[in-house]
């Protein structure tokens, strides 16, 4: 049985810590003052921290500090296809997992609220967010593929990763999101059939 290092443990628990911080301080200054108001400085003095030390926790700079690295997202979609019940599709369960999330869930917490709508209403961190989203694309091909019994994913499986994942974006801004990502996916389901035409 391996061993775990507790020193270890105590620097990785050290660095959870610091991106918590960092994360809560960026995001209760962008709501306060509005994205383009605060300073990545500002950011490192409310977490007392350093420059260096911010750049050393999230190198990819202010977008990034309100988010994960996207890992949480990426395993949560390639669960949806590969934990589903019997009898439902992938698309399926991918629309289930994206619907819970971000604009798309019926209920929000205040806090999670003002959250998203700091995101969808900044530019800057709605296409940080979306380049997490696509980050997953090449894990969800293979998921798709393998759902599909294909040892590597085919073109058609890439596309439909693509467009899941574009999905977010394209529905969020709508003036009914969920019905836009249902319909999204309901099309993908079906294919690309040209809709009827009113007589």
């Amino acid at each position: 049985m391996a061993r775990t290092d507790p020193a270890e443990g105590r620097r990785e628990r050290r660095k959870a810590a610091t991106r918590r911080a960092l994360a809560d301080a960026a995001l209760r200054l962008f709501l306060e003052h509005g994205y383009d108001g605060v300073t990545v400085t500002q950011i490192a003095d409310a977490a007392d921290v350093s420059i260096a030390t911010l750049f050393k926790h999230v190198p990819d700079g202010k977008q990034a500090l309100i988010f994960d690295d996207g890992s949480e997202r990426r395993e949560a979609l390639l669960a949806a296809v590969r934990d589903r019940p019997p009898g439902r599709s992938a698309l399926d369960a991918l629309h289930d997992r994206l619907a819970a999330r971000g604009p798309f869930a019926r209920e929000l917490p205040p806090d999670l609220r003002r959250r998203r709508d700091l995101i969808m209403g900044t530019p800057e961190l709605a296409g940080y967010q979306r380049r997490l989203w696509l980050r997953a694309e090449a894990p969800l091909a293979e998921a798709l593929a393998a759902d599909a019994g294909r040892a590597e994913p085919a073109p058609a499986d890439r596309a439909l990763a693509r467009y899941v994942l574009e999905t977010p974006e394209l529905a969020a801004g709508a003036p009914d999101p969920r019905a836009a990502l249902r319909e999204i996916f309901d099309r993908l389901e079906s294919g690309w059939a040209a809709p009827d035409r009113p007589a």
